[in-house]
């Protein structure tokens, strides 16, 4: 005798699932805007509301903000996309997690991760001190959950793996290449996530209990509507502000960019690393995804992916804090990062061997690009004056 399961009672527990996580994060938000002028934890894990202020900074640290705010946003954005997404809803946007829409797991990995790592790792905190301690969330976590599909062992595992091997190698590359080099930590971080990754990648080889890469797909990654090529690049370069964190989501990207923006202006000196020079790094965020999906539209028709938005979270805004967040800086820094770093992810992240994600690629990219074009700059006549 075959037994039928009805489906709707799962539906329907996770559309409750799914108003309960939304409005968690909608009270997230709304605490962490009562905190913006709050000292940054450093490493007292007595001290929960420091810690859980500067986990939410973290998931917005990509993109140079660092306030709690914007991360929390970003969680919120997340799921709303995730939800029109799988509502088929038509103002869905760009389909999350590289276009699979797993981003139940390849967040939730990823949040998880950036915990365990704040916990193993936060000892290396001092009292007005920094470390990239953000790089399990925007690396090997997510990464493993979408080429090796969704899952407890695949998603706990990624975060164990990205928690133990990421933030070392970047605390190192940052405190060891950087500093002595007078080098933006950008280029310490990215190299300590694309070490890190290798590292990740190779273990996940020889754990019996991961299935094999890509095995878990019954059908290619959902192609977005495209629309009119007016209507597609704006919306494209809109979703690189949250491609870094896995979203790559226009609703992603706009609560993450309000989040910031309503930060600055309640507190301009806690958003970009108290620099002051946030809305220098957002024109110049803003000027190099537009260039970069006009100059390699063709590219994304291609291949149906192309990392327009590594200069947005590594050249363009390390120029910007580089050199004061002059004219020259902004956009000079979005123009080479847009032509450059997306050419070279792409070749790099193509020739990565089978059962290696290719985002590799894009913090390899980022981090030799900052390296090389941030000081080239600074060699230009007249430029860091």
């Amino acid at each position: 005798m075959t037994t039928i399961r009805s489906t709707a009672g799962v539906t329907g527990a996770r559309t409750i699932a799914f108003w309960c996580a939304g409005l968690g994060l909608l009270v997230l938000a709304g605490w962490t805007f009562t905190r913006v002028d709050a000292q940054p934890w450093n490493g007292d894990y007595t001290d929960v509301g420091r810690f859980a202020s500067w986990l939410a900074g973290s998931m917005s640290e990509p993109q140079f903000y660092a306030v709690a705010p914007a991360g929390a946003l970003l969680l919120v954005g997340g799921l709303a996309a995730h939800v029109a997404h799988r509502g088929s809803w038509r103002w869905q946007g760009f389909v999350q997690a590289c276009g699979t829409g797993l981003w139940p797991w390849a967040a939730g990995s990823g949040l998880v991760s950036l915990l365990l790592g704040n916990l193993v790792w936060g000892w290396t905190l001092e009292p007005g001190s920094w470390q990239p301690l953000f790089v399990p969330l925007v690396s090997v976590a997510p990464a493993i959950v979408v080429l090796f599909g969704p899952g407890w062992r695949v998603g706990l595992s990624a975060a164990v793996l990205g928690a133990l091997l990421t933030p070392p190698i970047a605390i190192l590359a940052v405190e060891r290449v950087c500093v002595p080099l007078d080098l933006p930590p950008v280029v310490g971080a990215t190299a300590g996530m694309a070490l890190g990754a290798l590292a990740a990648f190779w273990l996940c080889r020889h754990l019996k209990w991961m299935p094999a890469p890509g095995a878990w797909r019954t059908q290619a990654a959902d192609e977005p509507r495209r629309g009119p090529v007016l209507w597609w690049v704006p919306r494209r370069a809109l979703a690189d502000f949250s491609e870094a964190q896995f979203f790559g989501n226009e609703w992603a990207s706009a609560a993450l960019i309000v989040g910031a923006v309503v930060t600055h202006l309640i507190a301009p000196s806690s958003t970009a690393y108290g620099s002051g020079l946030f809305l220098a790094v957002l024109a110049a965020q803003a000027l190099t995804a537009l260039v970069g999906v006009v100059v390699w539209r063709k590219r994304w028709q291609t291949h149906g992916f192309y990392p327009t938005f590594v200069p947005v979270v590594s050249v363009a805004p390390a120029a910007v804090l580089a050199f004061g967040g002059t004219l020259q800086s902004v956009v000079a820094g979005a123009l080479a990062g847009a032509l450059i770093a997306p050419p070279v992810a792409a070749a790099i992240g193509a020739r990565m061997p089978a059962g290696f994600h290719p985002f590799i690629g894009n913090v390899v990219s980022m981090s030799v690009c900052t390296a090389l074009i941030v000081p080239a700059l600074g060699l230009v006549p007249g430029f860091a004056s």
